[in-house]
């Protein structure tokens, strides 16, 4: 139900004009704001890391933390992701869409002004007004045209503070959606170079295959000839040439496996996978340190953490909202301009209308559709809140799992590395043994076997090493700042 008061001029002035724009803006300046402001949540954090030992300064991380590791061909396929991938044009889409969603909110702060301009032809029933006159009068003009020109107002004086919600709540997604973008770039960055390093790791894998079947031919080559020379049986000929079939098996898995990390980077860096190649590259570069800082530092660092916040924000806001439809809306609406009837004189000063005044809507029954959406905002934000926590809880399990990893593959990269000697130094012993006859072939195959493994592994873990460590940088928010904004 609503009410309003306004008073209508033709062909004079309007004195009540003023008065009403007074009184709104008196109204407006003694305005209030409901809901509650907003506040971060309270959260417990841990003084130190679970895998720490003891406290670590936060250190400053670079924004293109990339760099870290030194390598030309990654930072320019970053570089080239960054500025391609479509996952991350569309991330820069929604925050264009999202300043503009705030624009549109920020509008209602200001009066609305609308021109409409009509021309009708009129035409009366000559049945229906001959019935009103005296037998015999002539019949008035049956045609006519019709002008107006209006210059309408629409102003709602934001008493309870709903529009200043409103706006509250579309700056908060769109903030949220600015970190969102971070988040991407950091996501992208991170898959760029550890796809990236994994192709450098199956390159390893691939050379060191590509040496043991040289290695296992000339074996084959060898027992044949000795096979030949009555000095070898017809088993140890078959298992030199099974273990050069299975090592041919394994270079074709590595390509396979070479070729998809190919094709992904491809996608990443928005080309289509026939058009893109990734040159060998056996050489991988050394784990940079990086800094945990505090478990609290989580919070500024980590754009996903703080767009979750935002969207906290938002809703908080939109209680606001809620709270606000209950009270009555007050609006200052008004229209002025030309009327007349034939286009002869619409121009003259005569032709003048005018109307102001104000508006009051007050909600009396709405059949419990305002306490459903002020529950439904109260939900909304229980929902937010959980939200936040859990990415809260999740980075800070990301940042422990990235130190563990980077503390486990370095130990068992150390364990490895030794492993590889002894193995080369077993195979040595288990050849010497076998040409003095001390030994059957299969020894020397086994020792051979366990070499190639060993080496494997450990280009295996040069590769996870740094895969870890960029998990690490990208675990705790390493790079974002300035990137996204």
């Amino acid at each position: 139900m609503f009410s309003n008061t306004s008073r209508t001029h033709t062909g004079g002035q309007v004195p009540a004009s003023r008065i009403l724009i007074v009184g709104a803006a008196s109204l407006a300046m003694v305005s209030c704001t409901m809901g509650p402001n907003y506040k971060s949540p309270e959260i417990g954090f841990p003084k130190f890391w679970k895998q720490q030992a003891s406290n670590v300064a936060d250190l400053p991380v670079p924004d293109q933390w990339w760099t870290l590791f030194k390598d030309r061909t990654l930072t320019s396929l970053i570089e080239q992701a960054l500025a391609n991938n479509q996952d991350l044009k569309a991330a820069q889409a929604r925050v264009t869409t999202a300043r503009a969603l705030s624009g549109v909110e920020r509008a209602d702060w200001f009066p609305q002004l609308n021109l409409q301009n009509n021309a009708t032809y009129e035409h009366s029933s000559a049945n229906s007004i001959g019935a009103n006159l005296p037998a015999g009068a002539t019949l008035p003009n049956l045609e006519r045209d019709r002008h107006t020109a209006y210059l309408g107002l629409n102003y709602e004086v934001d008493l309870w503070g709903r529009v200043r919600r409103r706006v509250e709540a579309a700056r908060a997604r769109e903030d949220a959606s600015a970190d969102n973008l971070a988040a991407q770039r950091l996501v992208i960055a991170a898959e760029v170079a550890r796809n990236y390093f994994l192709a450098a790791s199956l390159d390893q894998q691939e050379q060191i295959l590509r040496e043991t079947i040289s290695l296992r031919e000339e074996a084959r080559k060898l027992q044949q000839s000795r096979f030949e020379g009555g000095l070898a049986n017809e088993m140890d000929v078959a298992r030199a040439r099974t273990e050069l079939e299975l090592a041919k098996s394994d270079l074709a898995a590595i390509e396979r496996q070479r070729g998809g990390v190919e094709h992904a980077l491809a996608v990443l860096c928005g080309e289509m996978p026939a058009n893109f190649s990734l040159a060998e590259n056996r050489r991988l570069p050394m784990p940079p340190r990086v800094p945990a800082g505090l478990p609290s530092n989580l919070m500024q660092r980590r754009p996903d953490v703080r767009s979750a916040e935002q969207e906290l924000r938002a809703t908080n806001a939109e209680i606001g909202v809620a709270k606000a439809n209950f009270f009555p809306v007050f609006s200052l609406t008004g229209s002025g301009g030309l009327e007349s009837v034939g286009a002869e004189d619409f121009l003259e000063w005569r032709s003048r209308t005018a109307s102001i005044g104000p508006q009051l809507t007050v909600p009396i029954f709405q059949g419990g559709r305002l306490r459903g959406n002020l529950r439904a905002a109260y939900g909304r934000y229980d929902e937010s809140l959980a939200s936040y926590k859990q990415t809260l809880l999740t980075a800070m399990r990301e940042v422990e799992d990235a130190m563990l990893d980077l503390k486990a593959f370095g130990r068992q990269r150390a364990a490895v590395a030794a492993a590889v000697a002894a193995s080369q130094d077993t195979s040595r012993l288990a050849r010497l043994r076998y040409d003095k006859g001390l030994a059957s072939y299969f020894e020397v195959v086994d020792a051979d076997r366990v070499v190639l493994t060993t080496r494997l592994t450990l280009a295996q873990l040069d590769g996870q090493r740094l895969t870890a460590t960029v998990q690490m940088l990208r675990a705790i928010g390493g790079g974002w700042a300035g990137a996204g904004k």
